[in-house]
This record gives structure tokens, C-alpha cells and sequence, in this order.
């Protein structure tokens, strides 16, 4: 029975990093989104004050051009997030299952052995009345 505890508690464990894993995820895409958004609002601030929103023309900002760029790596990055979030979601359904089936296995030899003891029971008291 100790061995199936701790493969119960390593499950848990598992399950739980997995948890961990898929919300910092998730926390890290709300991050970048919103910096992106934050980015897009200096962008159109910058272009409105310098009176230039075409990006190829020469007089376009410095400052713009690099929040632009900025932005379009927060993108990216977010996309490549979403990979690894459906990624780890997958990994968490696992471990989830995994540990599911653990703790039938456990539930499951608990309730034999119960009937067991109390069938030893049984035949004890059947031997007492008979002797």
C-alpha cells in the first residue's frame, strides 16, 4: 500500500505541475496582449502626432517604427504561446487521466480488502461457533 500512495502522491504532484504550467501560459498570452494593445495605443499616438501614418514613408517615426515592431513580436510570440498552451493542455488531460486511474486502482483494492477482512471475519466467527 505504500507504493501506491506515493505513485497517488507523484500522480498529484504531476497533475498539478501540469496545472501550474497551462496558467502561466495562459497569464504569459494575457501579458503580451495586453502590452500589444498598450503598443498599438502609442503607435496611433505617435502617428497622430507626427501627422504620419504610412510606415514606408521616410518621414515616418523612429519611435513608431520600433513600437510597431515590438508589437508584431508580441504577436508572434503570443501565436507561438498558443501552441505550447494546447501543448500542455494535452499533457494535463493525460497526467489527469493518469491520475484518475491511480486512484481507481487505489479506491478499488481498498474496497477488496475490506471485504476480504470482513470475510475473515466472517469464517473466524463461523469457526468459533463451531468449535
Amino acid at each position: 500500500m505504500k507504493s501506491r500512495d506515493t505513485l497517488i502522491r507523484l500522480k498529484r504532484f504531476q497533475v498539478e505541475e501540469k496545472r501550474r504550467r497551462v496558467a502561466q501560459i495562459e497569464a504569459m498570452i494575457a501579458e503580451f496582449s495586453r502590452m500589444a494593445t498598450d503598443l498599438d495605443r502609442e503607435i496611433a499616438m505617435e502617428e497622430s502626432r507626427s501627422g504620419v501614418t504610412d510606415p514606408a514613408h521616410f518621414a515616418y517615426s523612429t519611435y513608431a517604427r520600433a513600437a510597431r515592431s515590438r508589437r508584431d513580436n508580441l504577436h508572434q510570440s503570443a501565436g507561438e504561446l498558443r501552441g505550447q498552451l494546447e501543448e500542455a493542455k494535452a499533457l494535463l488531460e493525460d497526467a489527469t487521466a493518469e491520475f484518475a486511474k491511480v486512484q481507481s486502482l487505489d479506491v478499488r483494492d481498498k474496497a477488496s480488502d475490506i471485504v476480504r477482512d470482513r470475510g475473515e471475519m466472517g469464517l473466524g466467527n463461523l469457526r468459533t461457533a463451531r468449535a
